[in-house]
């Protein structure tokens, strides 16, 4: 048997769309030959998903769950936002959601693990393309776990339960009682969802997110004119605003827009008589990062029916 190369793999899913488990399991059935390879997948059926994987899928859903002290977020894509009513497509994004929790959050070996009902997640995942008649991918996952404690979910826009636009977890340390802690962290979770933290505390933000605002706020500084020494203290204080708005913990609670996070855990604390640590938090907003296509929709009817332009109407 031939070797097949993580090379030859990603040569045929560049010429093919298909998922990356079954160019492996093509190459592997007709012994590394290209374009044995190819025929193989059109006869399984899986150039139909094929044609369509090089469009672009930023709708979809984001999906949610939670179990125990542990839970995971999933963001599974389409083309447009009619696949997110559709109960097929809701299904897988619970069940993926469900496999995250046991896998973590690689999703290539999320889509190598087993999806109930037989094959893998992304065998099922080029069924329903198939099936549905859009591209859609498995974009990515995350797992939030306390020891003791609770992690809470919250998912805005829902079109189902535990599936939206916006997922957050929230993750709370904690003896308290779970009641108390579910409370705070749905709070705490919604806050996430509208004011978008890029980090738990001011530390934690990336520095390359910092250097960026440095750049945007010297070069500001410079337009006023003002002395070096003035510019460095503006440029420092539009910082330490950057990072007091954009850590969590320092953030003001959207309920009442006055009392930092920071504060409204403690205050929680104090009430339940023990600790309570907001140890993380993780929020997915769908799409977010992907550049969509800009469609002419003028050229489009033009082309279906054949000619260059759109002609004006008499």
């Amino acid at each position: 048997m031939a070797e097949i190369t993580a090379g030859s793999v990603k040569e045929l899913r560049e010429r093919t769309g298909a998922g990356m488990m079954d160019c492996k399991k093509a190459l592997a059935e007709t012994n590394g030959e290209m374009e044995a390879a190819i025929d193989w997948l059109r006869a399984k059926g899986l150039s139909a998903a094929a044609k369509k994987a090089g469009r672009t899928a930023a709708e979809g859903l984001v999906g949610a769950i939670v179990e125990g002290t542990r839970g995971a977020l999933v963001e599974v894509n389409s083309e447009t936002d009619f696949v997110a009513k559709n109960e097929i497509f809701q299904d897988f994004v619970r069940n993926v959601a469900k496999l995250a929790l046991q896998q973590g959050t690689d999703v290539e070996a999320l889509g190598a693990a087993q999806y109930p009902g037989g094959g893998t997640v992304q065998e099922k995942l080029t069924d329903n393309i198939a099936k549905i008649g859009e591209n859609q991918s498995l974009r990515r996952a995350a797992v939030a776990e306390v020891g003791e404690g609770a992690v809470v979910s919250y998912v805005h826009n829902q079109v189902a339960p535990n599936l939206g636009k916006i997922g957050v977890l929230v993750a709370l340390e904690s003896s308290a009682p779970a009641e108390t802690l579910n409370e705070l962290g749905r709070q705490i979770a919604q806050h996430v969802a509208a004011a978008h933290p890029q980090a738990l505390d001011a530390d934690s933000i990336d520095p390359a997110l910092v250097e960026r605002e440095r750049s945007i706020a010297m070069e500001k500084a410079r337009e006023s004119g003002k002395p070096d020494n003035i510019i460095e203290k503006m440029v420092e204080g539009g910082l330490a605003k950057f990072r007091k708005e954009n850590a969590l913990l320092s953030q003001l609670f959207v309920r009442d827009n006055k009392t930092p996070v920071g504060d409204v855990v403690a205050a929680a604390a104090k009430d339940a008589g023990v600790p309570i640590k907001l140890i993380g938090f993780v929020r997915f907003q769908l799409g977010e990062g992907i550049e969509k296509e800009q469609s002419d929709f003028a050229a489009e009817v033009a082309a279906a029916a054949g000619t260059n332009k759109a002609e004006p109407v008499a």
